[in-house]
């Protein structure tokens, strides 16, 4: 099958070039020149661990391509996937549809044949109903249900490991009330029948709202840890323990019970926004969502006041070495980072402040103008006052601790990620701070 995947960003580049491995020929669209004139010579705009050799293996067996020409990629394609950003819309936090918009006209123009059009980006619910209605108005000469349908197909890929997300998902989730297009999609995703994924079809509307449910849902598990980590710094009790005890019910899971400084990325406070603006436009207000929203949004900005406290209540002119700036592991990605609150208000304080992350370095230095950068981890450390662990990236698990100590000016690590064990930190006469655990080894002894 031939596929147009409109959008070279994250969700676009990882789709198309997932999609090329299943088989099908897909040519991705951008109108950014330069980005398609990257791709085309091997250059990745984004950091995915594994995307790169995807991507080349595919363009070298020529069943992945890219062009900033829409109209010819549309015109033989079987299935056209809109894969553009739908940021926040500033003023209102609504979801910005007009990339999604935009995208459906052009394809309405170049649409010679059946096609199926599909959301593949994330959507407020109704979006796909809207994108049919501006075809067939750009185009009158084009029937829904006969030279078209809109699908929905929401993605469910994680920044780090997008690509086996894909491969091997635990749903694939359909919107359309066609079987024409119901039978397009499952010959799209055939290898993932073959080894048994659970395939969701469903109506248009219920496939976007499944999307927006599931972040919320799992941003607002991250809120309920992170503040149950609160509390057990209050009474004494530890963290991860009431983690792995709930987390063994079967009704809660294990994933996303582990505490932090706040969630972050592309999609959680995005999407957590969007729907609380979706349901308080149908007046069916989500307060649980909302409390997450605001939550979370003070929790990022407390954490610099962690910092300060940590370190005796001042950090004028202070060094405060800072080891991971991405919101999370195995990505480059700096949206709506921790590090994004912490770091001015460090500033802010009167610190001075060096910062390193393997990957994120490029687009912190855009971002993160005022402070100085290390080449590694060790460098970033020498002759600080304080470390702080912002980013649990592997290389940060398993530090050499004698020589952290010896570089620092002070042994004192404030660990926002919980990477290190505090007996164990206490031990090698470190100043240990971390979430939602006492140190033991401070306690007094029965």
């Amino acid at each position: 099958m031939r596929i147009a995947m409109i959008g070279t960003g994250y969700v676009g580049l990882v789709s198309g070039a997932c999609f090329s491995e299943f088989g099908h020929h897909v040519t991705c669209v951008d109108k950014d020149a330069s980005k398609i004139a990257r791709l085309e010579k091997g250059e990745i705009p984004i950091y995915e661990p594994g995307l790169d050799k995807l991507v080349a293996d595919n363009v070298q067996d020529h069943r992945l391509d890219f062009t900033t020409t829409l109209a010819d990629s549309v015109k033989t394609a079987d299935a056209v996937f809109i894969a553009v950003g739908t940021p926040t819309r500033r003023g209102d936090g609504h979801a910005d549809l007009s990339y999604v918009y935009a995208a459906a006209k052009e394809i309405a123009d170049a649409i010679d044949g059946y096609t199926v059009v599909v959301t593949k980006s994330t959507v407020p619910v109704g979006t796909g109903r809207e994108v049919a209605k501006i075809i067939a108005e750009t185009r009158q000469d084009l029937k829904e249900g006969t030279d078209f349908d809109v699908v929905s197909n929401p993605e469910f890929l994680r920044e780090g490991s997008a690509i086996n997300d894909f491969m091997r998902p635990d749903r694939v989730v359909i919107g359309t009330n066609s079987e024409k297009a119901r039978q397009t999609m499952q010959r799209l995703y055939r290898p993932l029948y073959l080894i048994e994924t659970p395939i969701v079809f469903t109506q248009l509307e219920t496939s976007e709202m499944i999307k927006y449910a599931a972040n919320t849902f799992l941003a607002a598990k991250i809120t309920f840890i992170n503040e149950i980590a609160d509390l057990c710094e209050k009474v004494g009790a530890d963290v991860h323990d009431v983690a792995k005890g709930i987390g063994l019910d079967g009704r809660i899971g294990r994933k996303f019970l582990h505490p932090g400084p706040g969630y972050g990325g592309s999609c959680f406070p995005k999407d957590t926004l969007a729907l609380v603006k979706t349901a308080q436009d149908y007046h069916a207000p989500l307060r649980i969502i909302e409390t997450v929203v605001d939550i979370n949004d003070s929790r990022k900005k407390a954490m610099a006041q962690r910092i300060i406290e940590a370190c005796g209540g001042s950090v004028a002119e202070k060094t405060i070495a800072l080891l991971g700036l991405t919101f999370k592991p195995n990505t480059d990605d700096m949206r709506d980072s921790p590090s994004l609150d912490i770091v001015p208000a460090l500033l802010s304080a009167g610190a001075k402040v060096r910062a390193f992350d393997p990957e994120g370095m490029q687009e912190a230095q855009k971002l993160l103008p005022a402070i100085d950068y290390g080449k590694n981890a060790y460098e970033t450390m020498e002759e600080a006052d304080a470390l702080v662990i912002v980013t649990e990236w592997n290389e940060f698990r398993a530090l050499d601790l004698e020589r952290v100590k010896d570089l620092l000016k002070t042994p004192l690590m404030i660990d926002l990620r919980n990477i290190y064990n505090p007996e164990e930190m206490v031990s090698l006469g470190f100043d240990y701070s971390c979430i939602g655990r006492p140190l033991r080894a401070l306690m007094p002894q029965d």
